[in-house]
């Protein structure tokens, strides 16, 4: 499970930041992306990367600001060009709905592949299967924001070989079984999956949140999260222009990881204001209350 960051800027794009998307990568958990907003030239971001709009699963929408959402109507037109066949499922709040159906109507597109769009009107979880579970809360923000919490279902734990070799069970199909907690009957022996697994693997979480202030709801999504994604406009001196726009600073999103046990914080949505020479100051910041904080750029990879 990896995130690539397609687009880390805020507001408007600039030469080194292009604006919101991140692509949450799961080609080994199930072969399959996701995408967390769609700003202005997203497809064309993909384009340098090895990601593929087929493979495009579901696509979370926090809100319905332009520099979230501008690139979706793009994105969805090529993917179908491009031979996308299966199904895709768009999420985000009340409005999205409206905006694909227009955008889509107007320059009429047609889709070859089925696309489904879920307005949220709720808290609560809004995707669960047998692998994965996505909890949404909302922010603070100027217009209906959302933060989306994604919690890899615990895994099976390994199979003990060299006990399975002990009891005299020879490889093949039927190690399949155990692993899917199946017991076997082997030489009249019934052998239970708990003898010869280990302890189950804990599965990941990842937080990636939308533009925001600090608040009750981004703090219940990101409690104990592997990796956090939050906004850092602006830097630690200028809060009141943060509270006013509805924004964080570096040090306010660090001081919520800290408080709510992140392992790893992930800095995006960062203002053009900011020189690439500064970049480094802002993270700095960040450091300064939660060791493990980041500011990321365009294209960057990091493990969940």
């Amino acid at each position: 499970m990896k995130l690539r960051f397609l687009g880390t800027g805020g507001g408007v794009p600039s030469k080194l930041r292009n604006v919101t998307s991140i692509a949450l990568e799961m080609l080994q958990e199930r072969k399959a992306v996701w995408l967390f907003d769609c700003g202005e030239a997203t497809q064309h971001q993909i384009l340098h990367t090895p990601i593929r709009p087929r493979r495009i699963e579901k696509i979370f929408i926090t809100h319905l600001h332009g520099d979230h959402i501008y690139g979706l109507p793009g994105l969805l037109g090529s993917r179908s060009f491009q031979g996308g066949e299966g199904p895709l499922t768009v999420y985000g709040p009340v409005g999205i709905k409206r905006f694909i159906d227009t955008t889509l109507s107007v320059s009429q597109t047609h889709l070859k592949y089925p696309l489904k769009i879920v307005e949220i009107e709720q808290e609560g979880v809004i995707f669960e299967d047998e692998q994965i579970k996505v909890i949404t809360k909302w922010l603070d923000h100027a217009i209906p924001s959302l933060g989306f919490r994604v919690e890899e279902k615990d895994r099976v734990g390994t199979l003990d070989m060299e006990k399975i070799s002990s009891l005299g069970v020879k490889p093949g199909p039927h190690l399949k079984d155990l692993k899917l907690g199946n017991a076997i009957e082997w030489d009249g022996i019934i052998i239970d999956p708990s003898d010869v697994l280990g302890e189950p693997i804990k599965g990941r979480v990842a937080t990636i949140l939308g533009d925001t202030r600090v608040c009750k709801g981004s703090k219940e999504l990101m409690i104990n999260a592997d990796v956090c994604v939050h906004e850092a406009t602006f830097s630690s001196e200028q809060t009141k222009m943060a509270f006013d726009y509805f924004h964080s600073t570096t040090t306010q999103a660090a001081s919520a990881a800290k408080e709510m046990n992140v392992k790893k914080l992930l800095l995006t949505h960062i203002s053009s204001r900011f020189l690439p020479s500064e970049w480094k100051d802002l993270e700095k910041e960040a450091r300064s209350i939660f060791d493990n904080s980041f500011v990321v750029s365009d294209f960057e990879e990091e493990e969940v």
